[in-house]
């Protein structure tokens, strides 16, 4: 019985970026079209970005900015609109495609490469003042060792990684919050289909996708063991997406779970420097 479940494990592990790079494509249109990417005030100059990344990012004109698992961009040209130069990834091509749309129709030279993660250093070669990644990125990756060393691969010695995502104890609980369903660490792959988008729930697609869960002290460690330093940690009791189920906006742009209310934290966010050995 070991031997099959080793080998089920192994094919999965083989197609979860085929699985996963068809759930993605699948979203693209839906996501364009939806109120939760408000694409119309987007072009017309509206931001994507949250003020929990804001406050870390700061003052990026002029800085050079790699934003891994971008989707269609609007973050990327976000940053670009803040004066950066800003090359986005993502695993999927119409995402990537859109993108690259986006940024021609808004003039900005925002450059945009479709790759899984781990392979980027096969495909680019550059350095970067800031390494960023933002809400429901981690979570489709298997191994953040190997993430954690393509964010130092990539950092000038004394660069900045900025992360903000979803906060590991969310993903324990069912879709309905209603009880504890999920292990709070990394055990297995996670493989579901799901009817949907979390951008818009009524959405014809229907998806199948691996992810894995990633708590707290896996996500730092990795880091710090590839010389990334933290420097901010924040948690925060909302989140600036309505994209759970059962949400209530409290003030705007804010949202909570009214059964958890302010008692469990929706968010995460830090800013950290990679440690220059030459000092």
């Amino acid at each position: 019985m070991q031997y099959f479940l080793n080998l089920s494990q192994n094919l999965l592990m083989e197609n979860y970026l085929e699985i996963n790079k068809n759930s993605w494509n699948a979203k693209v249109e839906p996501h364009l079209k939806s109120d939760f990417y408000f694409v119309d005030e987007f072009l017309a100059g509206r931001t994507s970005l949250n003020s929990i990344e804001l406050e870390l990012l700061g003052d990026i004109k002029d800085k050079k900015i790699l934003h891994l698992q971008c989707h269609f961009g609007q973050d990327s040209i976000s940053l670009s609109r803040m004066g950066a130069k800003v090359t986005g990834i993502d695993l999927s091509d119409k995402a990537i495609d859109e993108a690259k749309e986006l940024a021609q129709k808004l003039r900005f030279d925002t450059q945009f490469i479709c790759t899984d993660l781990y392979n980027l250093p096969n495909v680019l070669d550059e350095k970067f003042d800031i390494v960023f990644t933002s809400y429901g990125t981690i979570g489709w990756l298997p191994d953040l060792g190997k993430w954690a060393k393509i964010i130092n691969h990539y950092l000038n010695p004394g660069g900045k990684f900025i992360m903000a995502e979803f906060h590991p104890v969310v993903w324990m609980f069912d879709d309905d919050f209603e009880g504890v369903k999920y292990n709070y660490f990394n055990e297995k792959p996670i493989v579901e289909t799901y009817e949907g988008t979390y951008a818009d729930q009524s959405a014809d697609i229907v998806q199948e996708y691996v992810i894995w869960n990633h708590s707290l002290a896996e996500v730092l460690q990795n880091l710090i063991e590839n010389d990334i330093q933290i420097e901010q940690f924040r948690e925060f009791d909302w989140s600036p997406y309505p994209c759970f189920k059962h949400v209530e906006e409290f003030e705007k742009g804010k949202w909570r779970i009214p059964k958890f209310g302010n008692k469990v934290p929706l968010v995460f966010a830090f800013s950290a420097k990679k440690i220059d050995r030459n000092l």
